[in-house]
């Protein structure tokens, strides 16, 4: 869901049917992961995906299949 744009705690609960302290829960660990960061505004915490950490994770499953490195042409 984040993929697509910044979502705000209680958006992101409404999509689940587990407690709002299960998805804060599983937020909190993502954010300490660095796959996400919070955002406050006012009175709500907007999430959203850390691209650069994404980007690093799908650049290192690629060296590991083999791959050239990033941004290196294909022989």
């Amino acid at each position: 869901m984040l993929k697509e744009k910044r979502m705000s705690a209680g958006e992101i609960v409404a999509q689940f049917d587990v407690s709002g302290a299960t998805i804060s829960y599983h937020l909190s660990i993502l954010k300490k992961a660095g796959l996400v960061f919070e955002t406050r505004e006012k009175n709500y915490i907007y999430y959203e995906l850390n691209t650069s950490v994404l980007e690093e994770v799908l650049l290192w499953i690629h060296n590991l299949k083999g791959g050239s490195s990033y941004g290196e042409a294909e022989e």
